[in-house]
């Protein structure tokens, strides 16, 4: 009985965090699908939640739980080793923004050290200041910000937005000037800057869109769902970072002694598999859907790296890295 009462503790505390994640339209058969239970039991939790005072409701409109934004629950008890993770991420990445738009993870990670035991604050204190982390630069928050909250709320209200956006492609210039209804299924961020996927309908078909790149934005009232076939990592296939072009190729490459342990000390691709030679060198294989990405992290090692396979990465290798001698042959140092 004692396990049972346990088990229901641990279910009730996360249907609380699930309602207020409010990162899906929690229906009693949707709590019940996460939680791995019947939809009765979910009514039997509800009203025992009901009874001590949490202060959920059904919306009527959007025909799903919430939990009214007021409503905080009690401080969690956080190890030295938890609280050391939170306060790096939120001290040393949200108040630096070296990932833009995730400023209020400081006010955050305040409250959470206000309600830490002393000791525990003064070891914080201790260790933080020798600790550093330093990401890729990334677009400064300014230009995305406003972006950032709209499809939040789009996301969040599941409302499609009225958009304009520019392209960095020269022939879609004119694009720049046609709003079209976007329907975002994701926010994204990737290495420098934050992206959003979703249905474009001038397109008519699932687009990548750089935040930093809308020049109007509105949420509608047109509803939208987001498909339940979506998934990020199936739409990147495996796309070098994330534009996934076609065909698929085979790609094997090989690296000189002097920068191949630099290169097998990272984990550069979902698919990377790796051999060394006997002279030091290392073979590099992957498997990416489309070469517009990689050639550029191919062509920045420079001459250390040699292409193998597929003869059109190579082409295009020989062909850039003719245009590069080519700038430069007419220079006079």
């Amino acid at each position: 009985m004692a396990f049972d009462r346990t088990v229901q503790v641990q279910r009730l505390l996360k249907i609380i965090l699930l309602l207020q994640s409010n990162s899906n339209r929690w229906t009693a058969d949707r709590l019940a699908k996460e939680c791995r239970v019947s939809a009765r039991t979910i009514f039997r939790d509800m009203r025992v939640l009901e009874k001590v005072g949490v202060p959920y409701f059904y919306d009527e409109e959007n025909k799903c739980y919430s939990i009214r934004r007021d409503f905080y629950m009690p401080p969690v008890q956080l190890t030295l080793e938890e609280s050391l993770s939170l306060v790096v991420l939120a001290e040393q990445i949200a108040n630096t923004e070296q990932i833009s738009c995730t400023k209020p993870a400081l006010k955050a990670v305040e409250k959470i050290r206000g309600g830490l035991p002393s000791m525990l604050r003064e070891s914080l204190q201790k260790i933080t200041q020798h600790i550093h982390i330093r990401l890729a630069a990334s677009s400064p928050p300014e230009g995305s910000q406003d972006v950032y909250n709209m499809i939040q709320t789009a996301l969040n209200q599941r409302l499609a937005i009225r958009c304009r956006y520019e392209s960095p492609n020269s022939n879609q210039k004119d694009s720049a000037e046609t709003p079209f209804i976007f329907k975002p299924y994701v926010l994204h961020y990737d290495q420098r800057a934050w992206y959003t996927i979703g249905h474009h309908s001038l397109r008519d078909e699932i687009r990548c869109l750089k935040l930093s790149r809308f020049t109007m934005i509105e949420v509608t009232n047109i509803p939208y769902e987001i498909p339940k076939s979506f998934n990020l990592r199936e739409h990147l296939g495996n796309a070098w970072r994330m534009i996934r072009g076609k065909p698929t190729y085979d790609v094997e490459l090989i690296f000189d002694p002097s920068f191949a342990e630099t290169v097998s000390d990272t984990h550069w691709h979902a698919t990377q598999e790796t051999d060394w030679n006997e002279d030091g060198s290392l073979v590099f294989r992957c498997r990416v859907d489309g070469l517009q990405e990689i050639i550029w992290w191919v062509l920045s090692m420079g001459p250390h790296c040699k292409v193998v396979k597929p003869p059109e990465l190579a082409r295009q290798v020989r062909s850039l890295s003719s245009q590069v001698i080519k700038l430069y042959s007419d220079s006079t140092d």
